[in-house]
Order: structure tokens, then C-alpha cells, then sequence
């Protein structure tokens, strides 16, 4: 009769010490990426139909978008950031563009994309979700140095705020989306395919952290 042997967790240093990997950690991970992706999937059909489709029915962006805002909110609540004050701030922002949102959606007799591409000012209350991924592309750049994060980075206020202040001619406005789209995409490409353990990071300094508090 054989026995089975439980597998020995992989022993990591961190800066203020030593810690494991538990199967709860790596789920984060896999659900951060996941939600991810959904986001970023949802961003690219929508940018493709707003872009290339006619005669468009323009509550079918509606819903993807309120599947990516739903997504990119639990990407949010599963991300690893050292600097709680930073992740909560983030949670913050994805909270009051989600909100303006809906008002946005329920209140106008307009749909949702109508409503911000004719009144940019509306942007000053959905815009806090892109600037809650944006947060996500920093993050993501400084840690992992990522060529397509350092390339959305600024690319996503500055088309907002171009929009916003009516700047931006629309074929400029137009090949910017579409260049965030196709980043969005590459970039949840590659955090897939990515090695789970540098996702989550050096759990000794969060363990740190929650001491020192």
C-alpha cells in the first residue's frame, strides 16, 4: 500500500524574510489576469464596433462596457499592491466612475457612448475608472517594465483629456483608441502566459506592512 506525500511548498526570501505560495495566492493571480482580460476583451470588440461597424446599435456597447467595468473591478480587488493607501485609491476611482456611470446611462436619453462623445464633460465622472486603469498600466510598467503598459500609460489621459478639452482632431482620437485597444490586448496576452509567483509579489514586505500598521 503506497501513501501519497503532500508536496512541499517552494520556499521563497523576501526582503524581510521568508514565505510560501499558497494555492489561495496563485487564485488571485489567475482571477486578476482573467478579469484582465475579459476587460481588455470587451474594450477591443467594443473599439472594433464603434470603429469599423455601420449602423450600429450603440446599447451593445452599453453592455460590454459594463462588462469590462465589472471586470476591471474585481482585477482591482484582486491585484497585488504593496501600497495599500495606492490600491485603495485605485478602488476608489473604479467606485466613482462606475457610479457616474450608471447615472449617466439611467438619467440621459441618450446611450452611454452617445452621452460622452457629445458632452465631454461627462468624462470628469466616468473618466475615474480609466484612471483606475491607468493605475493598473503604471503598476504593471513599473514593476514588470512592460513595453505596451509604458505605451498605454499616457496614452489613456491623453486621449481622454484630449476629448474632454476638444482638442484632439477625431482621426487622432480614432487611432489612439485603436492603439489602446490592441495594447490592452497584448498586455493581457502576456500577463497570461506570465509566471504566477512575480504577480504576487514579495509577501514578506506585505506581512511587513500590515505589522508596521
Amino acid at each position: 500500500m503506497t501513501t501519497q506525500t503532500t508536496p512541499i511548498p517552494e520556499i521563497y526570501q523576501g526582503q524581510f524574510g521568508e514565505f510560501t505560495i499558497t494555492k489561495d495566492d496563485r487564485s488571485g493571480v489567475i482571477i486578476y489576469r482573467a478579469s484582465l482580460a475579459i476587460a481588455a476583451f470587451c474594450f477591443a470588440v467594443a473599439t472594433g464596433l464603434v470603429l469599423f461597424k455601420d449602423n450600429l446599435n450603440l446599447q451593445v456597447i452599453t453592455l460590454l462596457y459594463a462588462v469590462f467595468s465589472l471586470a476591471l473591478g474585481v482585477s482591482l480587488l484582486s491585484i497585488h499592491i504593496y501600497m495599500i493607501e495606492l490600491h485603495r485609491l485605485l478602488q476608489v476611482f473604479w467606485a466613482i466612475g462606475s457610479i457616474s456611470a450608471i447615472i449617466f446611462a439611467f438619467s440621459s436619453s441618450e446611450t452611454l457612448v452617445e452621452t460622452v462623445y457629445n458632452y465631454p464633460l461627462s468624462i470628469l465622472g466616468i473618466g475615474f475608472t480609466f484612471a483606475a486603469l491607468t493605475g493598473i498600466y503604471f503598476k504593471e510598467a513599473f514593476c514588470f517594465n512592460r513595453l505596451e503598459t509604458k505605451i498605454l500609460t499616457p496614452i489613456v489621459p491623453l486621449l481622454l483629456l484630449g476629448h474632454m478639452t476638444n482638442i484632439l482632431p477625431l482621426r487622432i482620437e480614432e487611432v489612439l483608441l485603436l492603439f489602446w485597444a490592441v495594447f490592452f490586448i497584448v498586455f493581457a496576452i502576456r500577463k497570461a502566459i506570465q509566471a504566477i509567483p512575480p504577480d504576487i509579489g514579495d509577501k514578506s514586505v506585505f506581512e511587513y506592512l500590515k505589522n508596521q500598521k
